[in-house]
């Protein structure tokens, strides 16, 4: 295993990320909240002291995986790394955490839009991960999962008639019971609304700032507003890519 600061669990084994993706926590926009609760959560396990597996769930785009990326960018040069791990690839965990268990350095394993379904094999290899089973879990290694999903599995009309009452308690049926066992799991949660129409706006101003354009007049505005529509999207994705775009129309006509 290379000293990179990335890798990614592919074929069976851990491949290093020559040129891993450098984001800064200064880029992402609109998730202060967000970001000083897994900053502090990451810095608590860069320095060896109790930390949580998180779940950062919420809207396209938001900045869900961004925020993780940037972390590396973040505490790299204190001994963390990122290695993304596939959903599908879950039932490989065992075998992904053996060789970074007695590594000097901190591992984050980074599961990108992660869903599964009740009687999906990842599950139990996932809520074996996060509270270990017979062997001790590694204490230098926790898991980072960002799911498009609310409530991480699908669901479905027929979930609720396994609910039953028992005396005058409501319990929930065993689907529901899967997925409540598998978030509790997981210690800290993020959650990443959509913006609203005048974040989505500030957003594009920021973003074009950056770029080196200081106004966005009316009409630009329009022209921000119906991108979003045609994306059926206003997150900071979005918005970055309107700035994007005008500012290089206006560099265009210079």
């Amino acid at each position: 295993m290379n000293d990179e600061l990335a890798y990614r669990w592919r074929s069976g084994a851990l491949q290093p990320i020559a040129y891993p993706q450098s984001l800064r926590l200064d880029d992402l926009l609109g998730i202060d909240r967000q970001k000083e609760l897994l900053v502090r959560n990451t810095r608590q396990f860069v320095g060896g002291l109790p930390a949580n597996h998180a779940l950062l769930t919420g809207s396209r785009g938001t900045g869900k995986s961004s925020i993780v990326k940037a972390m590396l960018t973040e505490f790299g040069a204190q001994g963390l790394r990122l290695v993304e791990v596939p959903p599908h690839d879950l039932t490989d965990l065992p075998a992904i955490v053996a060789p970074l268990r007695q590594r000097p350095e901190r591992f984050v394993l980074y599961v990108d839009d992660f869903s599964v379904a009740s009687n999906d094999r990842s599950l139990a290899a996932l809520k074996t991960a996060l509270d270990g089973d017979i062997e001790e879990a590694p204490e230098n290694v926790l898991i980072y999962a960002t799911s498009n999903r609310r409530h991480l599995m699908p669901e479905f009309s027929r979930e609720n008639e396994e609910y039953r009452w028992e005396g005058e308690e409501l319990h929930p049926g065993e689907s529901a019971e899967e997925k409540i066992s598998l978030s509790e799991r997981f210690g800290l949660w993020l959650s990443f609304p959509p913006f609203n129409q005048d974040q989505y706006l500030m957003l594009v101003r920021i973003h074009l700032r950056q770029l080196g354009v200081h106004e966005l007049d009316e009409a630009g505005e329009k022209l921000a507003l119906r991108w979003s529509l045609s994306r059926a999207s206003r997150s900071g994705r979005v918005a970055k890519q309107f700035a994007r775009d005008w500012a290089g129309q206006l560099g265009l006509k210079r």
